[in-house]
């Protein structure tokens, strides 16, 4: 215990014999063996704790390795996905140029934008525009 051989310990209990006495000495003994105890019983609680928070750690870093995964797979499959859309925009043109068929040409955006209003319009407003 503590590095101390049979005969430190017996120097020890001597002198503890000579200060203290042979009335205090066990309560004495009873003290540093409760101080000891707990001593123990905190090393031990700190421990359990640091190992539970290296095993949150490493929780999470497969957590996050495994989301970088995902994110990767997730990646791969939106530029598969996408190759096959330019695959078949590739294939219309191919099929207008060998049939000689027009491009289609693009709406037209009106210059003014169009104003919204939740007022009613009355049937009058609406035969006068078309005429």
């Amino acid at each position: 215990m503590f590095g101390l051989g049979f005969t430190e310990i017996l120097i020890i209990a001597v002198i503890a014999i000579l200060f203290l006495g042979p009335d205090k000495l066990p309560s004495a003994m009873v003290e540093i063996a409760k101080f000891f105890r707990s001593a123990k019983k905190t090393i031990g609680s700190v421990k359990d704790s640091i190992e539970q928070e290296m095993n949150v750690a490493d929780i999470k870093e497969e957590a996050l390795a495994y989301k970088k995964e995902l994110l990767k797979a997730s990646e791969d499959l939106n530029k598969a996905t996408s190759f096959t859309d330019v695959g078949s925009e590739l294939t219309k043109i191919k099929d207008d140029v060998m049939t000689g068929t027009p491009k289609k040409e693009t709406p037209k955006v009106p210059s003014e934008p169009e104003k919204i209003t939740f007022e009613k319009k009355s049937p009058a407003k609406e035969e006068n525009k078309d005429v």
